[in-house]
């Protein structure tokens, strides 16, 4: 499941990426809006990964 989403979050940030290199207005808040989203995810996906973690960690005490 998690190389899924990583793998998700890996095309979008290919997205972005490419669309850094076009010129535009338009295509200009596209990329904001890409990149916003990919650091939207980032966030989630370590806040999850870190309360996995200490769930794993106290869960035996």
């Amino acid at each position: 499941m998690a190389e899924v989403v990583i793998h998700h979050v890996n095309s979008k940030y290919a997205e972005a990426k490419s669309c850094s290199k076009r010129k535009g207005n338009g295509l200009t808040r596209k990329c904001a809006s890409l990149v916003r989203e990919q650091r939207a995810r980032i966030y989630i996906l370590r806040r999850c990964a870190t309360m996995l973690l200490c769930w794993y960690i106290h869960g035996d005490e």
